[in-house]
């Protein structure tokens, strides 16, 4: 049982952290699994109130970050309200309408329709866009940074 519980936790590690690149795969809740699968297999003894709270604060911190980052990119690059619904939406729906590069066509054409719509002429349009671009890439660091001291923080405590 305890192979294939470790089996099952290094899956949900590895799908964490590519669900900092691919925002459709449950990225940080995966690697949140990973600690009860870990406990439930082999033990939940090294996991105190610390290890429990840091965690947490990590998770929630990863979906504030994930959100505010793309919009701080927008933003940066003088993008309304509409630009920030946009990119979130071509984010999400990007990788499937245009599999090979959805992830960075989904944010920018979201973005630079949301930034259309909003009044906006092409030129400034585009620029949010690139806006929306940046700040995806800039939250996909912030994930991994975040994602990876969730991994190392459970080796260190176990």
């Amino acid at each position: 049982m305890e192979i294939a519980g470790w089996i099952i936790v290094i899956v949900l590690f590895v799908v964490g952290l590519a669900g900092a690149i691919y925002p459709i795969l449950p990225g940080a809740l995966a690697i949140y699994a990973a600690f009860f699968v870990y406990g439930f297999f082999i033990s939940f003894e090294p996991f105190g109130f610390w290890f429990w709270t840091i965690q947490t604060l990590i998770v929630a911190a990863l979906f504030i970050a994930d959100y505010a980052v793309n919009a701080w990119g927008v933003k940066k690059y003088g993008g309304s309200k509409a630009s920030v619904i946009g990119s979130t939406i071509g984010i999400i729906i990007g990788p499937f309408v245009i599999p090979a590069f959805g992830l960075i066509l989904g944010p920018l054409l979201g973005a630079v329709i949301g930034e259309l719509i909003a009044g906006s002429n092409w030129s400034q349009s585009l620029k949010v866009g690139f806006g929306a671009v940046v700040g995806l890439f800039s939250s996909m660091i912030v994930k991994i940074i975040l994602q990876a001291a969730m991994i190392v923080l459970f080796f260190l405590w176990i």
